[in-house]
C-alpha cells in the first residue's frame, strides 16, 4: 500500500526543516508503525518504508508514484530479511539518500505529506491495503504522540495530522483543483495517475485543448486567426474596442494555458505545446 503521513499547518507558520536526521527518521516510523498495528492489527506483520522528509501533494502525485517507487527500491538494498519491519530513511550530512530530497520549489504549501510503503507478504499485504483503502480516510487520525513528535522533529505548528492513501490524496486533490477552478483539468491528470497507457483530453471550449497521450501532455498553440475561430467565432472586429477587447480575451486564454502546463509540470507530466492552425484535434495526433 501506497500511503502518506498527511500534516496540516497552522496558517502561516514557519517550517524549521524539511527532512530529519537518521536517528529522528527512525523515530518517527516506530510512532507511523504503532498507528497503522492500531487501525489494522495485520499492518504489524507487515514491512513498513518511512522517509522522514515531508512534501507537498503535487509531489506524490506523480505518474508511476515516483516517491514511493524510490521507497521501495532503497528498502529492497536494504540488510536483513524482508518481513515485519520497520526502515526509516534520514537525512546524513543534511542529504536524503537517492532521488528522495524535496522538491525546493514546492515548499511552503498548507498541507505536507510524510510517504510510506507498506508492503510484504502478497496476500496479507491485499487484505491490509484494502481495509486501509476502505477507511483509513475516515478514522485514520494520528495519535497524539505521532503528530507532537513530528511537530517538534520538524519544526511545524501542525494543526490535524492523519493518514491516507495515495487514491485519498487524489480525491482530496481533485476536489481541491475544482474548488481552484481547476476541475477541467482532473481527468487528464487522473488519467496520467492511474492510466498512464491510456488517453485523455480536455476538450471543454472556453478551456485550452490539451490531449494525454504516449506519456505526455500535448496542448495546441493557436494562431490568432484559429484561436479566433475556436474559441470567439462570432466576436466582433468590426471596432478599435471590439478588437481590442479580443486581444484582451487571447491574452487571459493564453495565461490559462500557461497555468494548466505549470500544473501539469508540477505534477511530473511532460508538456509539448504543439502549433496548430486549423483541425487542431489532428494536429494533437
Amino acid at each position: 500500500m501506497l500511503g502518506a503521513l498527511a500534516l496540516e499547518l497552522r496558517g502561516d507558520a514557519p517550517v524549521a526543516r524539511a527532512a530529519l536526521t537518521q536517528a529522528q527518521a527512525g523515530e518517527l516510523a516506530a510512532h507511523v508503525a504503532r498507528d497503522l498495528a492500531a487501525f489494522e492489527p495485520q499492518a504489524a506483520a507487515l514491512e513498513l518504508v518511512l522517509v522522514g522528509a515531508h512534501y507537498d501533494p503535487v509531489e506524490l502525485l506523480r505518474p508511476g508514484w515516483p516517491l514511493h517507487r524510490e521507497l521501495d527500491a532503497l528498502a529492497a538494498r536494504a540488510p536483513g530479511r524482508a518481513g515485519a519491519r520497520v526502515i526509516a530513511f534520514g537525512a546524513h550530512e543534511q542529504r536524503l539518500p537517492g532521488t528522495l530530497t524535496p522538491d525546493a520549489e514546492q515548499h511552503g504549501g498548507p498541507l505536507r505529506l510524510v510517504p510510506f510503503v507498506l508492503g510484504g507478504e502478497p496476500e496479507r499485504a491485499a487484505r491490509v491495503g484494502e481495509a486501509f483503502e476502505r477507511g483509513l480516510l475516515e478514522r485514520g487520525m494520528a495519535g497524539a504522540a505521532t503528530a507532537l513528535f513530528a511537530q517538534e522533529a520538524f519544526g511545524l505548528a501542525i494543526e490535524h495530522a492523519r493518514y491516507l492513501t495515495v487514491h485519498d490524496l487524489a480525491a482530496m486533490t481533485a476536489l481541491q483543483y475544482e474548488h481552484a477552478g481547476l476541475g477541467a483539468l482532473w481527468p487528464v491528470l487522473e488519467t496520467a495517475l492511474l492510466a498512464p497507457e491510456e488517453e485523455a483530453w480536455l476538450d471543454a471550449p472556453p478551456e485550452p485543448l490539451v490531449r494525454y497521450v504516449d506519456g505526455e501532455a500535448r496542448i495546441a498553440l493557436f494562431s490568432p486567426s484559429a484561436w479566433q475561430a475556436r474559441y470567439a467565432a462570432t466576436a466582433s472586429c468590426d471596432s478599435e474596442s471590439g478588437r481590442q477587447a479580443l486581444t484582451r480575451r487571447m491574452a487571459l486564454f493564453e495565461a490559462r494555458q500557461r497555468q494548466i502546463a505549470a500544473v501539469l509540470r508540477a505534477h511530473g507530466v511532460p508538456v509539448t505545446f504543439v502549433h496548430c492552425a486549423d483541425a487542431a484535434r489532428e494536429a494533437l495526433a
